[in-house]
């Protein structure tokens, strides 16, 4: 069983990166302004004389003046461990930042008016709800949330949250931050119509991040991501029958579209689903819309959710 679900695997990265190259682009002529600050480096070696400079460096970090607050987070020696734990891992933060320009000219590719934020890492005590903050002019990344999924610190995390805890998902939540902020939430209620904004973003993500893999971006375990690929029709199907796409009832959301260690289809099998199978299914009726009709990524963002259901002549894998 575990050599089928491993050819399974193989087998469709096969097929989902042969798709992938028609999505490449050149973007090597666009110019790109990527500076990163190194916020935990100069925070965690500073000291109280040093401290009035980092302050003025840093000015967003600082929101009232009670020195003592600082120097006491700077000692603190939970701090420090957390600290010198992820200067393992990103002492040389060169490949993630270039990771980060490539996403930049792809971003700036598609939407030219986009200007480059400033990168600023830090450490959050892990705060893995707030891993990646975009404001505009900051992107804010906490590494202490990406030292990897079986790092001790993350001993007593729930398995799909821990996940996603690792150097290769930096790129993906950087993406879905700017993303997020880059297209309105839906005021939509039906299902289907939230599916398919759902699958919208991750469309972008598409576009924005055509070297990373669909298991990454939608950050799924390698048996999760097995399972829907397997299932895909299935769970259209439950769709269907159950008369879900129409629906408006709020209670799908936590059921097919919020972050969760597995869909609720009220089966004894759900432990073995992926959460989030909803966005699954939007992600490929807007896939399937984008090949069957001559649209660009603008417009995309624009059209009424239904219609693109409709012209997507989606048919999920069997």
């Amino acid at each position: 069983m575990r050599k089928f679900l491993w050819s399974l695997v193989l087998l469709l990265t096969l097929i989902s990166c042969k798709n992938d190259e028609k999505k490449k682009i050149d973007v090597s002529h666009i110019v790109t302004d990527t500076k990163v600050a190194r916020f935990e480096v100069d925070f965690y070696n500073t000291s109280e004389e040093t401290l009035p400079e980092l302050k003025k460096k840093y000015p967003l970090f600082f929101p009232h003046n009670v020195d003592s607050v600082w120097i006491n987070k700077i000692n603190n020696t939970d701090e420090q461990e957390l600290f010198k734990e992820t200067q393992k891992i990103y002492s040389n933060f060169s490949p993630l930042e270039k990771q980060i320009n490539s996403l930049f000219q792809h971003i700036k590719y598609y939407n030219p008016e986009f200007i480059e934020p400033l990168v600023v890492t830090t450490i959050s005590n892990i705060d893995y709800n707030n891993r990646v903050l975009y404001t505009g002019d900051y992107l804010i990344i906490s590494l202490d949330v990406y030292l990897g999924k079986d790092h001790e610190f993350y001993g007593d995390y729930p398995l799909y949250v821990k996940t996603n805890n690792t150097k290769e998902h930096i790129i993906v939540d950087v993406a879905n931050a700017i993303v997020s902020k880059q297209i309105k939430p839906s005021v939509k209620r039906t299902f289907i119509e939230k599916m398919i904004a759902e699958g919208k973003k991750m469309y972008v993500l598409d576009m924005y991040l055509p070297n990373e893999s669909d298991r990454e971006k939608i950050g799924y375990a390698i048996n999760k991501f097995a399972w829907i690929q397997a299932n895909e029709e299935g769970v259209w199907r439950y769709f269907i029958e159950k008369d879900l796409l129409y629906s408006t009832d709020s209670k799908l959301n936590k059921r097919f579209l919020d972050i969760a260690p597995f869909s609720k289809f009220y089966l004894e099998s759900d432990v073995e689903t992926p959460g989030r199978v909803g966005v699954w299914i939007g992600w490929q009726i807007v896939r399937a819309f984008m090949k069957n009709n001559d649209v660009s990524l603008r417009e995309l963002m624009q059209m009424n959710a239904e219609e693109i259901f409709k012209k997507s002549k989606y048919k999920p894998r069997k």
